[in-house]
């Protein structure tokens, strides 16, 4: 069921309301509530099998709940940038194909590209692309839909440092340059304590949610990541806690290992 609501009315620009998702005789989300207000940006966090991406797919409109109600200003406009894209190299894709395929105008257009850096890259194919390159396009490709939300699925996952720094600065900067809310889904806990305003925690149902610098106190958050182990502390005096004893090896960065799917 979704709800439109006058925009006078409520801040938030959209929001999730008793959702509950039961797939195969499973619960995937249980009683979930969330919101988005606009220009905000939110980062959700969870173990694995903890429901991010049904929670994703729900806000999408891909998964329908079996209970609950979506919540809008207005009739949104939404992007998604998934975790993963990595087309047949049987594809004959460029870069600019695939651009061409969202409408827009070809001002807004032109700066989407300078702004993502991506100019150089117009007659590349899609399967060459490095990491960092891969991501910015896809970047640039839901910017083009000029939504009101942006939802990010791990949008870090496998870039090198460099590029990591670069596409987080980026994003801390979506909201002003273009007017939309960001949803991120990401283990990296210095995006979750430096990146984001506000941090929700996902396990079925929402455990807690806050600013970065308090959320770790929680006792649901600490009962599910570990109060004990410090990974990360940096100038502001902020901490994260994470369900293993040291960073990841190939940087010195901290992140959350999820467990494997059983």
């Amino acid at each position: 069921m979704s709800v439109v609501l006058e925009q006078s009315l409520d801040p938030v620009l959209v929001a999730l309301e008793k959702i509950n998702v039961r797939i195969d005789d499973r619960d995937i989300l249980k009683n979930v509530d969330f919101s988005l207000h606009e220009k905000e940006i939110v980062t959700l966090i969870g173990p694995n099998g903890a429901g991010k991406s049904t929670l994703i797919k729900v806000l999408l409109g891909i998964v329908k709940p079996n209970s609950g109600q979506i919540i809008s200003q207005k009739k949104l406009k939404l992007a998604y940038v998934p975790q993963k894209f990595n087309p047949s190299h049987s594809l004959p894709l460029r870069v600019k194909d695939l651009l061409n395929l969202e409408k827009c105008d070809k001002a807004i257009k032109a700066e989407i590209i300078q702004d993502t850096g991506i100019a150089k890259l117009n007659e590349s194919k899609v399967q060459q692309l490095s990491g960092g390159e891969r991501q910015r396009v896809l970047l640039a490709r839901a910017l083009l839909r000029q939504p009101d939300v942006l939802v990010l699925d791990e949008p870090m996952q496998g870039l090198d440092i460099q590029s990591e720094a670069e596409l987080y600065d980026y994003v801390r900067s979506i909201p002003e340059r273009y007017g939309c809310s960001i949803l991120i889904v990401s283990h990296d806990l210095q995006w979750v304590m430096q990146g984001t305003q506000r941090v929700v925690c996902l396990n079925k149902h929402i455990c807690c949610s806050g600013l970065p610098e308090n959320i770790q106190q929680h006792p649901e958050y600490q009962a599910l990541f570990g109060s004990q182990r410090v990974l990360y502390q940096h100038h502001h005096n902020h901490c994260a806690h994470g369900d293993t004893a040291t960073p990841c090896q190939h940087d010195s960065r901290p992140h959350i290992h999820p467990e494997p799917e059983a």
